[in-house]
């Protein structure tokens, strides 16, 4: 058996878990090990406010597979993921939550379908067992993400699922600062499957995810990864600037017919409608050339790792 290099690496992000680890890395090494006893979890810690890292530690002193990393602060979800896939060594890598909604159950499945020929198996929930509100909050941003992005989209899927290290490592060359990993998962293409599993309850407590952050992430990540709404605006400010043209132009008959005689009036108007679109219109532009500039100019870490376990120096 080689710790170095692991059949499957299971990468989980972790965050206010403690009542929950102990029966996560339970379940995972009762449903890996039949397939392979060369594997690793990987728990990221991401600086959560209760004792999770305590509870990982003790799980790491137990079986050197499990390895720990703790984040020097609270980065998100997908940053923590981005540091698991980092240290993950396995040829095949499991991305889950670490909920239990995302059933260790299922990587059998999941890795049995990645042998077909597939280097991603996404994990297709077939019933969500998320409140009525998650769930229509989902289908929203989903729908307004595809059509912004000009991609399709899929909201019975997130971040579980089984993937190929070429494709792990084609997500980590992507040097976004705003980081999605269902997105960029699809953006690096490789051939890709769905397989239909079962959903569960959370195991304990309630999503992290508040009204305001669903809302910060589905804005960040509308930004990230398209320039539709740039473009909508540049459309929209053509389209004001058109139609400040005829209005102008029909103030302008009313003058020259005497149907207006208010000095200063129609100049007023036409300055008014015809600058506000043009405003617009090179607002949109240039915001395109930002948004690009921006892109290329990301130098901070992703993440910042405090303490790691089980890892070789």
């Amino acid at each position: 058996m080689s710790f170095n290099k692991p059949l499957l690496s299971i990468v989980s992000p972790v965050y206010r878990a403690e009542k929950i680890i102990d029966d996560l890395v339970s379940e995972i090494i009762k449903s890996v090990s039949p397939i392979t006893a060369d594997f690793e979890i990987i728990l990221i810690e991401d600086c959560g406010p209760d004792n999770s890292w305590k509870k990982i530690e003790e799980n790491c002193h137990k079986d050197l597979r499990v390895k720990g990393i703790k984040l020097s602060r609270n980065f998100g979800q997908h940053y923590a993921i981005t540091a698991g896939l980092e240290a993950a060594k396995g040829e095949w890598v499991v991305v889950m939550d670490c909920d239990l909604q995302d059933r260790p159950d299922e990587i059998p499945n999941l890795y049995k379908k990645a042998l077909e020929g597939f280097e991603i198996v996404y994990a297709q929930r077939a019933e969500r067992k998320d409140s009525f509100l998650k769930k229509l909050s989902s289908k929203m941003f989903y729908a307004v993400f595809s059509y912004l992005t000009e991609t399709k989209q899929d909201s019975s899927v997130a971040n579980f699922g089984i993937y190929h290290n070429k494709v792990t490592k084609a997500i980590l060359q992507m040097n976004d600062h705003i980081r999605y990993f269902p997105t960029m998962s699809r953006w690096v293409g490789f051939n890709s499957a769905n397989l239909p599993v079962k959903h569960s309850d959370r195991a304990e407590g309630k999503s992290s995810y508040s009204f305001r952050k669903l809302l910060s992430l589905a804005f960040n990540n509308m930004i990230a990864f398209s320039d539709k709404p740039l473009w909508l605006m540049v459309k929209f400010g053509a389209f004001i600037s058109f139609i400040s043209f005829l209005i102008g132009l029909a103030y302008l008959i009313q003058f020259l017919t005497g149907n207006i005689s208010e000095p200063g009036f129609t100049s007023l108007i036409l300055s008014i409608w015809l600058l506000s679109g043009i405003t617009i219109f090179m607002l949109g532009i240039v915001g395109i050339y930002v948004g690009k500039t921006f892109e290329k100019a990301k130098g901070r870490p992703n993440y910042i790792i405090h303490k790691n376990l089980n890892f070789d120096e």
